[in-house]
């Protein structure tokens, strides 16, 4: 182990512990929104900083006997709007500063949307790729028993997010109400549909990225069929995403995972795609289409790109290479502000991350809601609800960018400031 020397003690400041690069983007938009409606600064001191984080450090035994150290944490933005929602992931980049960033991200979410949740978020800092089956099982229900002081059907829910599934929320579901004495199937969301999920919740973030892209090209004029999309990242949101375009006869001319991206201009066959990557695991080796880097996608002409992977794709030394349109962010994040600024100036209008993906959790509440009531809702049910409950936020995006004259992130931020704000100045400061 490494030993902590005092320049590493200095580097350290007081009141940041969240700070990352990540929370930096998140602060940076929260202050220019704050600044456009002239926040009083009560309100921009409590909702500035995360209300609750919990950091937590564990032992896995792995299947060779060894015991593997782990970190987890989980991150409550918010306590005003009522429980807190949002997803956990693993990865080897997982931190407390991009926990912080993301569950401020998914308290404007849900505001906008309307959804009673403030924001949440967590994970474990590991590489999923590296462990078994057993593995996994046996670290998500510790980080579930971890979790306990902090999490409840009625405090806090959480979800599936990056390389977590249906898999990981029925272990996690079971493992609390073991500990509770009886099932809970409302502690989690994005589960298995005979253990309480709903249908529709694995497609509903990919899904509802369309739902907004086909509203958004109406109100612009652009004829969505017509339409050459990119899309960066073939996962859950990706995938789903680009097949609900080729069914309505949009030409997606290229995608991307981790390994290769794929580029025809005529159109990609997504059918085939999907099957190449469920016999794979993969895109690169597709034998049909031209093969560029991951990152390339971005930089296709085309009408729509859809960045669907991770955050901070599109930067200041990429964002003048783009030749599209739209942008619509699929993914939490993956725009920084340097590049926004550069995109705006270029005319490239940019569809902000807290309504074009916001489909996951609007899908989740609904899940969430079906739980509490026993009784469940069918997937056109599902689905028509997701697209007006969807339609509805755009629409308060739009009229607050017409208010105020200003893009639409700083509309949907104002629009989710506004209303988290006046909930805390309706409950004021206990005690």
């Amino acid at each position: 182990m490494a030993t902590q020397t005092q320049d590493d003690v200095d580097d350290v400041v007081p009141g940041r512990e969240w700070s990352s690069e990540l929370y930096r983007i998140a602060n940076d938009q929260f202050d220019r929104a704050s600044a456009l409606l002239e926040l009083d600064p009560e309100f921009v001191t409590r909702l500035g900083e995360p209300r609750r984080s919990l950091v937590v450090n564990f032992p896995v035994r792995l299947d060779s006997g060894r015991v593997l150290g782990l970190t987890g944490y989980r991150v409550q933005h918010t306590l005003t709007m009522g429980p807190t929602k949002g997803g956990f992931r693993y990865g080897p980049d997982v931190s407390l500063g991009e926990c912080a960033a993301l569950a401020m991200w998914m308290t404007w979410k849900c505001a906008l949307l309307g959804l009673p949740y403030g924001g949440a978020k967590g994970g474990v800092r590991c590489t999923p790729s590296e462990l078994s089956v057993p593995e996994l099982e046996r670290l998500t229900r510790r980080y579930a028993a971890e979790l306990i002081p902090v999490i409840g059907p009625d405090r806090d829910i959480p979800a599936p997010d990056m390389a977590t599934s249906e898999r990981e929320m029925a272990w996690f579901m079971d493992t609390y109400s073991q500990m509770m004495g009886h099932s809970v199937f409302e502690i989690v969301t994005g589960k298995p549909v005979v253990l309480g999920g709903t249908a529709g919740r694995r497609e509903a973030t990919g899904l509802g990225v369309v739902y907004v892209t086909e509203a958004v090209c109406e109100r612009i004029g652009l004829d969505l069929r017509e339409a050459r999309v990119a899309i960066q990242g073939f996962g859950n949101v990706g995938a789903v995403a680009a097949g609900e375009l080729y069914a309505i006869g949009t030409r997606v001319i290229a995608v991307s995972d981790h390994t290769a991206g794929l580029v025809d201009a005529d159109g990609l066959d997504v059918a085939a795609l999907a099957r190449w990557t469920a016999e794979h695991g993969m895109l690169a080796g597709y034998p049909d289409a031209k093969q560029v880097g991951p990152m390339d996608v971005l930089e296709v002409p085309c009408e729509i790109v859809i960045p669907a992977a991770r955050e901070r794709q599109i930067t200041d030394e990429n964002a003048p290479r783009l030749q599209c349109q739209l942008v619509v962010e699929a993914a939490n994040g993956p725009t920084t502000p340097e590049a926004e600024a550069i995109l705006h100036e270029r005319g490239i209008l940019v569809v902000p991350d807290v309504l074009a993906n916001a489909g996951g959790v609007t899908v989740s509440y609904f899940e969430w809601v079906q739980d509490h009531q026993r009784y469940s809702w069918d997937e056109l049910d599902v689905q028509e609800r997701l697209r007006r409950q969807l339609r509805a936020a755009f629409a308060r995006v739009t009229d607050a960018a017409d208010r105020y004259g200003c893009d639409w992130r700083m509309a949907a931020l104002s629009v989710a400031i506004e209303r988290v704000s006046e909930a805390a100045r309706m409950r004021g400061i206990y005690p």
